[in-house]
């Protein structure tokens, strides 16, 4: 508790503390007091050093998605838009899917456009109008080899459009349109191999009006009576250039989007957003903390990277722990190949090796005693020093006596022996060396011949 008391609120929290204070007209003594219990459940949620963050983070998100429902819809407006949530929704944000199944975007409108009218006419000028939208009949003409498409004029007339001012707006690679009266003639330019049911397909797709991708728009008001626009199909861009449209607030479905108009920090808080609203709406409680440690991890490389094979655990820096995740036999023969070398500092590669984890105390290599009561004084170890001196200055005086005392011990037992026997060799010698010259001259080798050499010698007589 003693490291405790210097642990201070981070400033953003003491503001809110302090502006709740001045809402509310609290005495100063129990704002003292909010203050301090503040402080200890900021205490109290702080994680201790080298804790497995990342393990809990993971079972927190993983265990409360065994309980979702693995197809739900959400009906957005009385059109009956269908959004896809549940655990389908969670596994399209977290794995990084760059189109979901079904887009959609949330578009508030500025001040001056919060009446009915306003926002529908906003509407209008989002939604996407195809040629399909104002064509009654279309037939293929195989003589002709062309595309006749009957138009309605009451529908162009809503749209302030004419007949004319559709070839404008169609732009197709070998196609003539014409128009004839109150019909659109395509007429291909190529002779050989036209497929004219490829063609018609082509011509009834093609983008009139309004956001391309947008195909669905429900203009609807909020809990606070505020107008707003929901919509089937995302294009972020290219709303945010239509007047009327509030693009501080305006948000969509994917984050790849909203990474590409406002930028990374963006992206991680539509991620956040989108996990935390997936959950909660299956009734699901998970602290918030835990989806934003693992936003921050799909978004640290300033791209938003899933987890999954081709994201954070295929770029880990640990070949063992890429291995163990999916695709082993790619990851060791890669590995082999170009000689990789594991850190062996995660705690997978160290279970896999039968190690000690770097997590909780595993992670310290440093290793020592903590000294019981106060160190010693100073003068005390100045006395100690002269007496290491003294003794170091010893050592050398008593090896030259114990050399001293071997040396006249070995002359004193030793030399009178020694030089006996060293007498008897050398008559020996001398009797053994006459014997031979005069014998060596009769033999036939010429060497010296010994006295062995004769025994020798009479042993091969008596064979």
């Amino acid at each position: 508790m003693d490291d405790s008391m210097d642990i201070e609120l981070p400033p953003k929290i003491r503001k809110e503390v302090e502006e709740y204070v001045r809402e509310k007209n609290i005495p100063e003594n129990n704002a003292k007091e909010i203050m301090e219990r503040v402080r200890e459940f900021y205490i109290k949620s702080l994680y201790d050093p080298e804790e497995a963050v990342g393990v809990v983070t993971a079972q927190s998100l993983s265990e409360p998605a065994t309980q979702m429902t693995m197809r739900t819809y959400h009906f957005a407006g009385t059109a009956g838009i269908q959004v896809t949530l549940g655990l389908p929704r969670l596994i399209e944000i977290f794995d990084a899917k760059k189109e979901p199944e079904t887009p959609s975007m949330t578009i508030y409108l500025k001040g001056g456009y919060q009446t009915e009218g306003k926002a529908i006419e906003v509407a209008k000028k989002i939604k996407e109008v195809k040629l399909r939208d104002f064509v009654v009949s279309n037939v293929i003409d195989l003589i002709n080899l062309t595309v006749r498409c009957l138009l309605d004029s009451a529908k162009l007339k809503k749209f302030n459009l004419e007949p004319r001012d559709l070839i404008k707006h169609i732009k197709l690679k070998n196609i003539e349109c014409e128009i004839k009266g109150n019909e659109l003639v395509a007429v291909s330019k190529k002779t050989e191999n036209v497929n004219l049911h490829k063609i018609k397909y082509k011509l009834l797709e093609s983008h009139i009006k309004g956001v391309k991708g947008v195909s669905h728009v429900i203009v609807s008001k909020d809990e606070k009576g505020e107008w707003f626009i929901s919509t089937l199909g995302s294009n972020l861009k290219k709303v945010f250039d239509i007047e009327g449209v509030d693009a501080s607030r305006t948000v969509c479905n994917n984050p790849f989007e909203i990474c590409d108009a406002l930028g990374i920090e963006a992206a991680r808080n539509s991620i956040i957003n989108e996990a935390v609203d997936t959950i909660s709406e299956q009734g699901l409680g998970v602290n918030i903390r835990y989806v934003s440690v693992l936003a921050d991890l799909m978004t640290s490389t300033g791209k938003i990277m899933g987890i999954g094979r081709y994201g954070i655990a295929g770029n880990k820096d640990s070949v063992l722990a890429r291995m163990a995740f999916e695709e082993t036999k790619k990851h060791i023969i890669s590995a082999s190949i170009n000689g990789l070398k594991d850190p062996m500092k995660g705690h997978v590669e160290n279970i896999i090796m039968n190690q000690l984890i770097p997590m909780g105390t595993g992670a310290f290599e440093l290793v020592g005693r903590i000294p019981r009561g106060r160190p010693e004084p100073k003068p005390e170890k100045e006395e100690k020093r002269p007496e290491k001196e003294k003794g170091y200055e010893r050592k050398p005086e008593k090896r030259a006596e114990k050399s001293a005392k071997k040396v006249v011990r070995k002359p004193a037992k030793k030399p009178v022996k020694k030089t006996a026997k060293k007498g008897v060799k050398k008559a020996k010698t001398l009797k053994k060396s006459k014997r031979p010259k005069t014998k060596t001259k009769k033999t036939k080798t010429g060497k010296t011949a010994k006295r062995p050499v004769k025994g020798r010698a009479k042993k091969g007589k008596k064979k």
